[in-house]
């Protein structure tokens, strides 16, 4: 399942590298892309090992907050 998320906390250029380190964190996911450059960060994961909410959880815990965007 890919989803795409509105990221407006990230406030600097290695905001990216930090969201899309959750990659290694999190069991099923396949990847992580994120964009300084257009707040956003879009992650493809397998739906049956991990839910949009540990993915939104994991994103606050490291200070960023996730907005859903329409597919």
């Amino acid at each position: 399942m890919k989803r795409k998320y509105r990221v407006p906390d990230m406030y600097c250029v290695s905001c990216p590298m930090h969201l899309e380190a959750l990659e290694d964190e999190l069991p099923g996911v396949r990847y992580i892309k994120a964009s300084y450059q257009k707040l956003s960060m879009e992650v493809d994961f397998d739906e049956t090992r991990l839910s949009e909410e540990q993915i939104i959880a994991a994103a606050r815990e490291i200070g960023y907050h996730l907005e859903l965007l329409p597919a």
